[in-house]
């Protein structure tokens, strides 16, 4: 793939123009990129304060009790999003689903854990393991290359 950029003083907006012979899985991930605006920012609520949360430090998204938590290497917040809305926010060079109920930052994963049945363990940089369910378990190796 070739790419090219030129820098115009008049142009007011940037223009991305695809160039190609037919529409492949490349371009159509290429195109989903360019719309993605991935916001970095995540408000974690913890008692009765309301942090700014780098979403880069969060080594987990989780839910529990009808609640959303981000967990940190220290703390665990609370976060008034759903973790599909969380799936759609976040990097998917970084972040994974590994259940129904948990994404995980894939830089936080300290090792994998292959030999259970139909599951993986992954221990986190926190020292928290969790387990990726069988309905997940392709997918991560995919995206691991596994």
């Amino acid at each position: 793939m070739q790419v090219k950029v030129d820098i115009d003083p008049d142009c007011k907006e940037p223009i991305v123009i695809i160039k190609t012979n037919q529409m492949t899985d490349e371009i159509t991930e290429l195109i989903e990129q360019l719309h993605i605006t991935q916001q970095n920012i995540i408000a974690g609520f913890h008692n009765d304060t309301v942090e700014l949360l780098d979403v880069e430090k969060v080594i987990r998204f989780y839910s529990l009790n009808k609640k959303v938590y981000a967990q940190t290497d220290t703390k665990k917040f609370i976060v008034r999003l759903r973790l599909y809305e969380l799936e759609e926010r976040l990097s998917h060079q970084s972040f994974v689903r590994i259940s129904h109920s948990e994404i995980i930052n894939l830089k936080a994963i300290q090792k994998m854990d292959l030999s259970y049945t139909g599951t993986i363990a992954v221990i986190l940089s926190n020292q928290v393991t969790t387990y990726v369910s069988r309905r997940y378990v392709s997918k991560i190796k995919k995206v691991l290359g596994i």
